[in-house]
């Protein structure tokens, strides 16, 4: 949005929110590439913009998740949330000595963002969600990428999930030097998922 003049955003806005709000994926990717043909004569950064992630912004809607679940996962709020509780974490430090020292201060960061997790809204749905990626990993694809991203994703999340349930067990305990060991296992995971989405 940032591409447009004000006075044309409000329009383009409300066009963007009907085809994300449309159900079936096929009409909503053929409504944003009409957008972005449209836009492509009076503001090329804007539809090149629109194109980027054109097909991400439709996964929830490819794999048919609707609702509560639906809503959740099309919002940022989370992954801002956490990253805002990261930087307050991280504020005070003055001297980096390392990267392992940003990883470290980072995972205490995401630990701290973790006491002010909820429970998923649309979580009944979670299982709908696992069966829906499931299959389009299965199924022939003509985009390899899309099935190689979902695939990336799905690790990653798992690795995550696993690490944090694993950091959060060491918590309860506080045991200071398993404490560190945690730290570690998770700055570990999180270089090892960074080299595997490059």
């Amino acid at each position: 949005m940032h591409h447009l003049p004000e006075r044309d955003r409000p329009p383009i806005k409300a066009r963007l929110r009907r085809a994300w709000a449309e159900t079936d994926y096929h009409r909503a990717l053929e409504q944003l590439q009409r957008l972005a043909d449209e836009l492509d004569h009076t503001h090329p950064g804007a539809a090149g913009s629109l194109r980027e992630g054109m097909e991400e912004t439709l996964t929830v809607t490819r794999l048919r998740i609707k609702g509560k679940l639906k809503r959740t996962l099309e919002s940022t709020n989370p992954c801002e949330s956490m990253i805002d509780t990261v930087r307050t974490t991280q504020r005070n430090v003055k001297n980096w000595s390392s990267g392992e020292m940003g990883l470290r201060w980072t995972s205490a960061g995401m630990l701290e963002a973790e006491k002010q997790f909820r429970k998923v809204i649309g979580y009944l749905d979670l299982p709908r969600l696992a069966v829906a990626i499931e299959r389009r990993l299965h199924l022939p694809q003509p985009n390899h990428l899309t099935t190689q991203e979902t695939a990336i994703a799905v690790t990653a999340w798992a690795t995550f999930g696993a690490v944090m349930a694993e950091t959060t067990a060491v918590l309860e305990r506080t045991d200071q030097a398993e404490l560190v060991q945690a730290l570690d296992s998770l700055s570990e995971a999180t270089r090892l998922l960074a080299d595997r989405l490059r």
